[in-house]
C-alpha cells in the first residue's frame, strides 16, 4: 500500500477549517468534565505516591515498547476497527484497571497504551495511510507526544505536527525517548484518577474514554495534514503554519 491510496481534489482552506474544528473538538466536554471533577494536571500528578511518580518515565518507556510491538502484531490478526470500537475497548480497559486502584491501574497501563496506538493507527488508515509503513508507524507514535487531554490548551500541540520523522533501527530509541516524557505526564494524570479502588473503575473508564477520543482526533489532524500536503502539492510546513494561524485566531 502506498502512503496515500487516493489522491483527492480538495480546497485547502476548506480542509484546514475541517482540521481546525477537529483539533478544537479534541478538548471538548469530556475533558472539561475531567478537569472539573479530577482537578488540574499538576494536582492529579501530586496525588500519586512518590515511588510511582519517580518511576513513571521508565514505566511509560516500557509501555511504549510493548505497545509498538503489540500494535503491529495485533494488526495482522485483528483489522483496524471503527473509532467507536477502539474507544469502547479502551474505556473497558480503564474501568477494569481502575477497579483495584493503583496496583491494577499500573498493570493495565501497557494494554491501554497499545489500544491508544491501535486507535491512532486506525485514524491513519482512515486518511489513506498504511500503518504498517515504518514512517507512518513512527508518526503514529509521535501522536502520543501531544500535550495530553488535561494539558492547558494554548495551541502548543501544533508544534508536534511540524516535523516528520523517518527513523530506522536503533533510532527508534530516540523516538521513544522524545515521546515518553509528555506521555508520562498524561498517563500519570490517568493513574491518579484510577487510584481509588472501585471508584477508580468509573474514573478509569471515563479517563480512557476521553484519552482515546483525544488521541484519535489528534491523529486525524496529523494525518489529515499529511494527506492535504500530498493532494494539494502545498508544503507540509506551510500547511502547519496556516493551521496554526487559524488556531491562534480561534484562541485570541
Amino acid at each position: 500500500m502506498q502512503d496515500v491510496v487516493l489522491v483527492e481534489k480538495v480546497d485547502p482552506d476548506t480542509e484546514l477549517e475541517r482540521l481546525a474544528a477537529i483539533y478544537n473538538a479534541a478538548g471538548g466536554a469530556g475533558i472539561r468534565l475531567l478537569n472539573r471533577f479530577g482537578g488540574k494536571a499538576e494536582a492529579l500528578l501530586a496525588q500519586l505516591p512518590p515511588p510511582v511518580r519517580d518511576g513513571l518515565y521508565e514505566a511509560t518507556e516500557r509501555a511504549l515498547w510493548i505497545a509498538i510491538r503489540a500494535a503491529q502484531g495485533s494488526r495482522r490478526a485483528v483489522p483496524d476497527q471503527k473509532p467507536w470500537v477502539n474507544t469502547a475497548v479502551t474505556t473497558a480497559m480503564g474501568a477494569a484497571g481502575g477497579f483495584g486502584g493503583l496496583p491494577t491501574a499500573l498493570v493495565e497501563l501497557p494494554a491501554t497504551t497499545t489500544m491508544l496506538l491501535r486507535a491512532i493507527q486506525g485514524a491513519a488508515a482512515e486518511e489513506g495511510f498504511d500503518p504498517g509503513a515504518e514512517n507512518v508507524m513512527f508518526d503514529c507514535v509521535r501522536v502520543l507526544a501531544a500535550a495530553g487531554p488535561l494539558a492547558q490548551d494554548d495551541g502548543a500541540d501544533l508544534g508536534f505536527f511540524s516535523v516528520r520523522l523517518t527513523l530506522t533501527g536503533s533510532t527508534a530509541q530516540r523516538l521513544i525517548a522524545s515521546v515518553a516524557p509528555r506521555l508520562a505526564s498524561a498517563l500519570g494524570q490517568k493513574l491518579a484518577a484510577q487510584s481509588v479502588p472501585v471508584l477508580g473503575a468509573v474514573a478509569g473508564g471515563g479517563t480512557n474514554f476521553v484519552y482515546a477520543r483525544y488521541y484519535q482526533q489528534m491523529a486525524r489532524v496529523q494525518f489529515g495534514l499529511r494527506k492535504l500536503a500530498i493532494n494539494s502539492d502545498i508544503p507540509h510546513e506551510e500547511l502547519v503554519d496556516r493551521l496554526a494561524t487559524r488556531m491562534s485566531e480561534r484562541l485570541s
